[in-house]
């Protein structure tokens, strides 16, 4: 056994810990008699008995060595070394006693403090950064940081408090809110289109030229369907792969080919025409756009008024 080490053993544990336990209630106590200016007085602040009062106040003075306090009948007034003590001991305790408020407004006041956020890039520069200024406008004391990354989000290795996340999700060890179902598009241009036909089947992707979209882990992506109620994917061949959603989205509205995206990305090319879709009907249905974060137990309110908010706008979008 290392004698040198006081947490050697579970005793020497035990006996520091309760001494620890013991300073720190005379010190409270000390403290209170001085702010109250009487033991009787500091009791009545601390709910609790004189007598106990009077006993950690002792205990602490055996443990310095030192009286802290005159006592009269009639008086309490510090000695030199309670000055002292007192001097050094206010400083702790003030910090203590904001740090307590700090935590307490932050659960229970205004909402305010940073709020780190991670998305994918593409839903992140479509869908969430757009939504984030509304979000500001309501509660300006929440200073927001954005980053985007195709890369699933370590929320402890980099502070992350809550992340956005695509597809189907089977990490067991974060908290996953469903914003929207995440639907996919096969789309082209409408000159592509009148030049090579539109695929009325999965097999006829072969047919077609297509651009892929490679992912964070160097995978190119699959593409997702849904034949005869049994999911398929695929990675047709292609001309153009890129590691960049836009890029993909702007090949296809260039007439490069065919390109599974999705919806957020394609709704408003669709619907202007610039857009033409094919294979709907074979389109996955079981997918999401996700809101994660890591528990629901005393949840910061800064995280609980973001994740409200960002669930009420998203939901209001229309991304069909």
């Amino acid at each position: 056994m290392d004698t040198l080490n006081p947490l050697a053993s579970p005793s020497a544990g035990d006996t520091l810990a309760a001494s620890f336990a013991a300073s720190y209630a005379g010190v409270v106590a000390f403290i209170a008699v001085v702010d109250a200016g009487s033991f009787a007085k500091a009791a009545d602040r601390l709910g609790i008995g004189r007598s106990a009062v009077s006993r950690s106040v002792q205990k602490l003075e055996a443990q310095l060595d030192a009286r802290l306090f005159h006592r009269t009948t009639r008086s309490t007034a510090l000695t030199r070394e309670g000055e002292l003590f007192h001097a050094n001991c206010r400083v702790g305790v003030d910090h203590i006693q904001q740090a307590l408020d700090d935590m307490r407004e932050l659960r229970q006041g205004p909402p305010r403090g940073p709020l780190r956020i991670a998305s994918t890039v593409g839903f992140g520069r479509k869908v969430v950064a757009p939504l984030l200024r509304g979000f500001q406008a309501r509660y300006p004391e929440i200073a927001l940081d954005l980053r985007l990354d195709d890369r699933p989000a370590d929320f402890t290795g980099d502070g992350i408090d809550v992340a956005f996340r695509d597809g189907r999700l089977d990490d067991s060890q974060v908290i996953a809110k469903q914003l929207i179902p995440m639907r996919l598009r096969v789309v082209a241009s409408p000159g592509y289109a009148r030049e090579h036909g539109l695929p009325h089947s999965v097999d006829e992707l072969a047919a077609h030229r297509c651009i892929n979209l490679r992912l964070a882990s160097r995978r190119v992506r699959d593409w997702e369907f849904k034949v005869d109620g049994q999911p398929r994917k695929l990675v047709p061949s292609s001309q153009h792969t890129f590691n960049d959603a836009d890029l993909v989205l702007q090949a296809a509205l260039d007439g490069q080919g065919l390109a599974q995206v999705a919806a957020y990305q394609a709704g408003e090319l669709l619907r202007s025409g610039r857009l033409v879709a094919c294979l709907g009907g074979q389109a996955p249905d079981d997918g999401g756009h996700y809101l994660c974060y890591l528990s629901r137990h005393q949840l910061p309110v800064r995280i609980r008024v973001f994740i409200d908010h960002m669930t009420t706008e998203m939901r209001a979008l229309d991304f069909a």
